[in-house]
């Protein structure tokens, strides 16, 4: 597809529409849009790592790596594409994403990795400059794959797309490893809670914990016991009267109350 932009402004946009390819007009924040507008902010952030890249000192390892992302650039620009694209608008012979690069992806991942140590923790972000930016795009990345697969509930776009995002994720962070090390940066990884995660035997009790298991100054001791035995006493007494049943009536059958009512009858 020939494509010819003699103007950046047209002003068709600026009540909240955009045309897809094929001109179908949506809303700027419909799914779709969201899903190939995170991927074209992923390849900006590329852009980043790219440039940086270049200002480093002239090595295979930087040629390299500006070959790797000039061409993950091209490729993502062929995915926001195919997102841009709905299914009424698709062509015979148009590019679509596959196996094809995918494979080569994890082509590349095996081919970096085998410069790499095994990991025993995960990796916080950071590192050189450009490692940091390859941490950026791998986490816009997930994002962008996410909004894809919410976007593959709601409408037809194939599994290609989904594909590619889940395993350039993975690249990222495989290159920001692989740069790193050959640029002799350090890598930084996660501790896991630090000293609040040791395991409760391999700590000693901490003074505030010591404390907890001592006995109990003597006022505390009385007031977790109760009141005195005599008081307890006199507190049992009292409750066992409160709970004592009314006397029984007396020998004659009739109690007190019962004869006062009677003697207020009038007589005839």
């Amino acid at each position: 597809m020939a494509i010819r932009i003699t103007r950046v402004y047209t002003r068709r946009g600026d009540k909240g529409d955009t045309a897809l390819v094929g001109g179908k007009r949506v809303r700027k924040d419909s799914l779709r849009i969201e899903a190939y507008g995170t991927v074209d902010e992923l390849n900006s952030i590329v852009g980043l790592a790219r440039a940086f890249n270049h200002e480093a000192t002239a090595s295979p390892a930087r040629d390299r790596l500006e070959e790797i992302l000039k061409r993950l650039q091209n490729e993502l620009f062929d995915v926001g594409s195919e997102l841009a694209t709905p299914p009424e608008a698709r062509y015979e012979g148009m590019f679509r994403v596959g196996d094809e690069q995918v494979r080569a992806l994890e082509h590349l991942m095996d081919e970096c990795g085998k410069d790499l140590e095994a990991l025993n923790s995960f990796i916080l972000p950071g590192g050189g400059r450009v490692s940091a930016f390859l941490h950026q795009c791998r986490t816009v990345c997930r994002r962008a794959e996410r909004i894809v697969l919410h976007l593959g509930g709601e409408e037809s776009i194939g599994p290609g797309p989904l594909r590619y995002l889940n395993r350039l994720s993975d690249l990222f962070f495989v290159l920001s490893r692989w740069i790193g090390k050959q640029n002799s940066e350090r890598e930084f990884l996660w501790e896991r809670g630090l000293q609040s995660h040791e395991h409760p035997k391999s700590r000693s009790p901490s003074p505030s914990e010591g404390a907890d298991k001592r006995e109990p100054h003597p006022s505390r001791r009385s007031q977790e016991k109760g009141p005195p035995q005599g008081e307890r006493k006199l507190v049992f007494e009292r409750n066992n009267r409160s709970a004592r049943p009314e006397e029984p009536p007396s020998s004659g059958g009739v109690s007190k109350g019962a004869r006062r009512r009677k003697s207020t009858v009038p007589r005839g």
